[in-house]
């Protein structure tokens, strides 16, 4: 996984209004990405304090946001809420990390087939880790130059 940002510590979010799905790459400990876990959603401002405690433990300089767009690019009713939230972590966050939006169309889906081909999971889908493994393949297709959006601040 070799890119301009192989070197740094990262931690992917798959944002969902029931669970959001976290992995983290951290260049010293994995040259993979890992499951980090998930978090219960109770409000955008609580997430963004629970992502910002996580960012700050795990010395994590970027911050990649999985872009829920339709499978034509266009941008759904769930792409605006997530450039919503995008704005609240971006302003919990300050000026120290950077936020990335990387598409994340179809993630879900991949993560469900990796779990049923994959004797890591017993050839089974684990709905209690589909968000992070999510998260896990939007970080890879993060790190492989996909499309990605760097989060202007304002």
């Amino acid at each position: 996984m070799e890119s301009q940002f192989a070197h740094r510590a990262i931690l992917a979010i798959d944002y969902g209004k029931k669970v959001t799905g976290l992995a983290t790459y951290t260049p010293e400990v994995d040259p993979f990405p890992l499951l980090y876990g998930t978090i219960p959603y109770r409000s955008d401002s609580e997430l963004a304090d629970q992502i910002r405690s996580i960012a700050i433990d795990e010395n994590i300089e970027i911050i990649v946001l999985g872009l829920p767009l339709l499978t034509d690019g266009q941008e759904s009713k769930m792409t605006k809420i997530v450039r919503v939230f995008a704005q609240v972590l971006a302003s919990h966050l300050g000026e120290d990390r950077t936020i990335y939006l990387q598409d994340e169309t179809l993630t879900s889906y991949e993560a469900r087939e990796r779990m049923k081909n994959s004797p890591s999971f017993n050839f089974k889908v684990d709905e209690n880790k589909v968000d992070s493994v999510a998260a896990a393949i939007i970080l890879e297709d993060f790190m492989q130059a996909g499309f990605r959006e760097k989060l202007c601040k304002y």
